[in-house]
């Protein structure tokens, strides 16, 4: 404690040095240390923004959190990426910390994630399973300010935890504000209160200013999770003694009598005094803050002094080495029959649980009764057991999120989302933990995902069933994004995808699955090999033009990915010979060495795109295309995509006046061709 508040006081006296904005443990420090003393190197902390004196009981020296609150490149965390008292830790000595961001109450679900990991590794009685030296089990402590509760990613995280038994304590650090927000103003019952609503959720509340009696529920707490394998909601009442962060300072919202409040509990001043009533001498304990104020000037005097990041080094980290480097294994095995696309994904995947115990699958309604809402994952439940292969309630964001701390203990999830439309709900996890999860952990957490999505119009699907979100997705950086268009590339692109230590996000278009739209027999293909995999990033050229057509210099190509292959493929029979096309097959990342290539070979190209072409995906690519290859280009790049309407109308005349096609393309191809 003594080291915290010197800590805090040294920041304070030198704002000019500690530019960057930061939050301080002070009033929370009993709380933070007595749950950090009970913890094991076995167990998993998602600790919040204030929580330094949590970090300095678990181990992390001032200097560590110095190097970090400055931002500095020997800063172990992040390499200056990250706020202070944001941390991510792997190591043997102390417990596991994945990455988090700042976003109140985003990290309740990956550390859900984690503890649902757990118990999934208990049950196959995996060697991932991390155990203590007297066979004790893991448990995760997610530590959250009390503002938080009212995000509704709490209650997915909380339903989750209770439903499956999850070995999770939820540390509520109750300090009565949210910024500048009050708790009278912002929720009508306290976390306590709240967890009353989730059955099976055990609940205590503790003086968290008290160390004694924080140290001791703590104690009686963390060992019954370690025992019962149930989860815990701890809320903690603090006082905040100082500023919400640097940034925003305490004395512009909150009152003197407030403030005074709060003092009056400051945890440091009641050990001190509980010191000296049980006899500790006065001088013992001024030896112990002077040497923790002499510590602390050093450490921070080293701190400023260290060197900054290496600028060099500011792309580092967005993603983990690729696992697959090139295409393997046999694509149109003899003696096979073709097999639809829906297909080719089920045994891709039936086929990645065989080999990989840790894989698990799960998503709205791909369990045992249904088997997902296209069959696509029809009877993996029967073959693999419920514990691998199963429902979840409607909570994209549980979904999404929740492997982040899958990925952190060695499980390697599959998950699905319904329909892309219905994507959005999650995009706080895709954004702001999944995507940053690797770059802002300096490698240390990339996030093992795949995501299945099918997405795409046909038939009548309708506005919400029907949406292109490509765009969209390839916005956030730190994704992959792979669209197959055939079977055989589903099979190559999903495994590869799985293999991946990153997180990919594969787009299925669901007018594919079957082949049931005229014109898209060639999405059915011969089943390639078990091993068969496609490198990600690397594009196909499915149609090649005649030499005799390009040296007179009448062909294009069509830079297409999804439906756009049988699009393309349609109107191209207008044109023999005169057309390449190039399936794109990983959106990102990009195959632009044969996108460039094609396209200086012929002059002319069109990017062929399903989503509306205004602001897309397609336009950028048509940008990027112009600049490399403008003084090989006979015309400029031509964009087709849909119309730009901000949904997909449910009639099948409007779906289709919507939508482009075989005939429209035909059209924009003679008029370039033409030109």
């Amino acid at each position: 404690m003594c080291t915290s508040k010197a800590m805090a006081e040294t920041y304070e006296a030198n704002r000019q040095i500690c530019k960057y904005v930061h939050s301080t443990s002070r009033g929370h420090e009993a709380i933070q240390l007595a749950t950090a003393f009970n913890l094991l190197p076995i167990d998993f902390v998602s600790p919040y923004y204030r929580d330094e004196s949590m970090l300095l009981g678990l181990g992390f020296s001032p200097k560590q959190l110095m190097l970090q609150l400055l931002a500095k490149g020997d800063d172990i965390f992040s390499g200056g990426r990250e706020y202070y008292s944001h941390p991510s830790y792997r190591g043997t000595d102390k417990p596991t910390i994945i990455h988090q961001s700042s976003a109140t109450g985003m990290q309740v679900i990956p550390s859900t994630g984690i503890a649902q990991g757990i118990q999934y590794l208990e049950r196959i009685n995996s060697s991932l399973l991390k155990k203590g030296l007297h066979d004790e089990l893991p448990v995760v402590i997610c530590s959250l300010g009390d503002a938080s509760i009212t995000e509704g990613e709490v209650s997915e995280a909380m339903q989750v935890a209770v439903l499956k038994k999850l070995p999770i304590i939820y540390l509520i650090q109750d300090n009565n504000w949210g910024i500048s927000v009050s708790a009278d103003e912002a929720r009508s019952m306290d976390a306590y209160e709240y967890a009353a609503g989730f059955p099976g959720l055990n609940r205590v509340r503790v003086d968290g200013s008290h160390f004694e009696n924080s140290y001791q529920t703590m104690r009686y707490v963390i060992a019954e999770v370690r025992r019962t394998r149930s989860p815990f909601i701890v809320q903690a009442k603090v006082p905040l003694l100082g500023h919400h962060t640097s940034g925003v300072r305490k004395e512009t919202y909150r009152s003197k009598e407030d403030l005074e409040n709060h003092s009056q509990n400051d945890p440091y001043k009641k050990l001190r005094d509980e010191l000296i009533a049980a006899g500790t001498r006065e001088e013992d304990i001024s030896q112990i803050e002077s040497r923790a104020n002499e510590d602390v000037a050093r450490y921070f005097k080293e701190a400023a002094l260290a060197p900054e990041p290496d600028i060099a080094k500011v792309g580092d980290f967005v993603f983990a080495p690729p696992a697959i480097l090139k295409e393997a294994g046999i694509r149109s095995p003899e003696g096979k029959e073709k097999v639809i696309m829906v297909d080719a994904a089920l045994f891709a995947i039936r086929e990645i649980m065989e080999d990989f115990p840790e894989a698990i699958l799960y998503g709205q309604d791909v369990g045992r009764r249904l088997g997902g809402v296209f069959r696509e994952a029809a009877t993996l439940a029967e073959k693999f057991g419920d514990h691998r292969v199963f429902n979840t309630a409607i909570q994209e964001a549980y979904i999404i999120g929740s492997t982040v701390g899958m990925s952190a203990v060695g499980v390697k999830p599959i998950v699905e989302v319904q329909f892309g439309d219905y994507i959005y709900p999650g995009f706080n996890q895709l954004v702001t933990e999944i995507s940053k999860s690797s770059y802002l952990s300096n490698g240390k957490f990339p996030v093992q995902t795949l995501i299945r999505v099918p997405v795409g119009a046909y038939g009548g699907g309708g506005p919400y069933h029907s949406g292109c979100i490509e765009t969209t997705l390839l916005s956030i950086k730190g994704l992959k994004i792979v669209y197959p268009s055939n079977a055989a590339d589903m099979k190559g692109l999903m495994k590869s995808a799985f293999l991946d230590p990153n997180p990919v996000i594969m787009l299925e278009h669901k007018g594919l699955y079957w082949s049931k739209v005229p014109g898209t027999d060639d999405a059915k293909t011969i089943e390639p090999s078990r091993d068969y995999v496609i490198p990600l990033g690397s594009a196909n050229k499915v149609m090649a033009a005649s030499e005799e057509k390009m040296k007179s210099g009448e062909t294009c190509c069509i830079i297409t990915y999804g439906m756009g292959v049988y699009w393309a493929k349609a109107a191209a029979t207008n044109f023999p010979g005169q057309v390449e096309i190039i399936d794109l097959r990983t959106l990102f990342p990009l195959d632009e060495k044969m996108i460039f290539e094609s396209v200086m070979k012929h002059g002319k190209s069109i990017v062929l795109t399903e989503e509306p072409s205004e602001n897309s995906f397609a336009q950028a690519l048509a940008g990027r295309i112009s600049k490399h290859c403008f003084k090989y280009l006979d015309a400029p790049v031509e964009v087709m995509g849909a119309l730009s309407v901000p949904a997909v109308p449910m009639n099948i005349y409007l779906e289709e006046a919507m939508l482009p096609n075989a005939k429209k393309l035909t059209i924009l191809l003679q008029s370039l061709l033409n030109s």
